[in-house]
């Protein structure tokens, strides 16, 4: 692997996403293990953006758990059942959920009262079943909006 040269932080957020998955694609195409290229992009998200939390839930059908990932951040929930809080929401729907206030949020579950807002994608592979989530907080209310969940997709990608 190369050395990764950090990402501009005066560059605008789209363009920040650009080179991320740019980055990206060249630290998972030499790395065919999904949890050291999942430990990758979210120290490569946590260093980018420098949001609260960043990592994955990992899909578990033995148990119908999310369990505990990679991730960047303070501790965190180690196991989520399917269908709750906003993780387990999308392992059940399929779809990106942005959260502007989990406080407000009747489904949340508070791993850290520091966490205002989030943004969860859910990550397939090859096959189309959900095997992962990938877990973003922010400690800032709003902090997340569709460009976010098109570039955060688009991240998650790669990791087929």
């Amino acid at each position: 692997m190369q050395a990764i040269t950090p990402i501009d932080s005066t560059a605008n957020k789209s363009q920040q996403y650009q080179l991320l998955i740019k980055q990206a694609e060249a630290i998972i195409s030499s790395e065919s293990d999904l949890i050291a290229n999942m430990a990758n992009l979210s120290a490569l998200l946590k260093d980018t953006f420098n949001w609260f939390w960043v990592g994955f839930y990992r899909v578990d059908t033995s148990i119908n758990q999310l369990v505990l990932g990679p991730f960047q951040g303070p501790l965190a929930c180690t196991r989520i059942d399917y269908g709750k809080g906003v993780c387990g929401e999308v392992w059940a729907t399929g779809e990106t959920q942005i959260v502007d206030d989990v406080n407000l949020h009747p489904n949340h579950i508070a791993c850290s009262s520091l966490s205002q807002s989030e943004i969860v994608v859910p990550v397939t592979n090859k096959v189309g079943e959900i095997i992962a989530v990938l877990d973003i907080d922010s400690d800032k209310l709003a902090m997340f909006d569709e460009d976010d969940g098109k570039h955060l997709e688009q991240l998650v990608e790669l990791l087929k």
